[in-house]
């Protein structure tokens, strides 16, 4: 078991009310991360815990399916961490994970992380359909960042 933290006054904001019940946060999360279309969602069981974390377990098809649910589950407001329990049935590429700052765009995380700026696509694709567009970026928020072919 792995636990992502995340900053829980940034992020999503899918709940709509404030006092809203533990199971109705539990149910829009499952909602928000199914809403990803993304083979294998249906199988994976949310539990928020008291501590405004949440738990992710069953078993999703491959590790970018895994990596994917994680940074939707923990890009959401009100959410302080991940604890994953999921498991891959297929392994892939381990992907490290990047916290974005201000003044941060795909291309400067890029040139960061690859020294390349122009491979801000790649970061782009690791994190759809989460990122409809690679300048909606937002302080706070958590993406992928995959390992280049190749390079370990």
């Amino acid at each position: 078991m792995a636990f992502f933290d995340f900053i829980k006054h940034a992020g999503e904001k899918i709940w709509g009310k404030a006092d809203i019940s533990l199971a109705d946060k539990t149910n829009k999360l499952k909602e928000h991360i199914s809403a990803l279309g993304l083979p294998g969602t249906e199988s994976v069981v949310v539990t928020i815990n008291d501590d405004n974390s949440v738990t992710l377990s069953g078993t999703v098809p491959c590790q970018e399916t895994k990596n994917k649910i994680i940074v939707m589950a923990g890009n959401v407001e009100g959410i302080s961490g991940v604890n994953d329990n999921l498991q891959a049935e297929q392994t892939g590429q381990e992907s490290q994970f990047y916290t974005v700052i201000n003044g941060d765009s795909l291309s400067i995380i890029a040139k960061r992380v690859y020294a390349d700026a122009g491979k801000y696509q790649i970061i782009f694709e690791a994190n759809k359909p989460m990122l409809s567009n690679p300048d909606k970026i937002y302080p706070g928020q958590k993406l992928i960042i995959p390992a280049l072919e190749g390079k370990k």
